[in-house]
């Protein structure tokens, strides 16, 4: 069977985006070389990226082009070459390298996908998504980055999700810039 992770950046006050919808705060920091190991090594796995339509506008406007190559060409190669999946209703293609378009109910596509095989899939943003999987009890670990900042508004990746979904902590990792990557499983019943 499939798994599904979940993979994103929160600030200290819980938000995975600000007030505006940015992600930008999220950046690494004081430099460490720790950290850019982690984020090239954190890419060069296989697997399939999932993304709601916001998340999968902004990676399709900065990885495929040449700015992210000048940047970080290691990271824009394989995420423009790994498989991708993005769910929406309102997309009418997907025009990145590699993407499928589901326009169906994300809870019963990936319900699907996690019951065939293949590589591990990860979710990236895409906060909506990640709740209604939460809530489905869909997925299998959350790898959240919290990063030392505080924001003071924005969106939780959990917003909505009726009833409390007990965790349990698998491991942690703590960077020099001050990133501390956080894992967390569903807690047995």
């Amino acid at each position: 069977m499939r798994t599904l992770s979940v993979f994103n950046h929160v600030s200290l006050d819980g938000y995975f985006v600000d007030r505006a919808g940015s992600m930008l705060w999220a950046k690494p920091g004081a430099a460490d070389d720790e950290w850019d190991a982690f984020t090239r090594d954190n890419a060069a796995g296989d697997g399939v990226l999932l993304f709601g339509r916001v998340t999968y506008d902004l990676m399709n406007g900065y990885w495929p082009t040449p700015l992210a190559m000048e940047r970080d060409a290691d990271v824009a190669k394989r995420m423009n070459d790994l498989t991708k999946v993005v769910f929406s209703r309102t997309l009418r293609a997907a025009t990145w390298a590699n993407t499928t378009l589901v326009a169906g109910d994300p809870a019963e596509a990936i319900a699907r996908m996690k019951a065939e095989p293949g590589p591990p899939m990860t979710i990236l943003g895409s906060g909506t998504i990640v709740a209604q999987l939460a809530q489905a009890g869909l997925i299998d670990e959350y790898r959240l980055i919290v990063n030392p900042i505080l924001l003071g508004d924005g969106r939780t990746l959990f917003e909505g999700i009726p009833e409390p979904i007990a965790l349990e902590l698998a491991h942690t990792r703590a960077f020099k810039n001050g990133n501390v990557l956080a894992c967390y499983r569903p807690a047995p019943p």
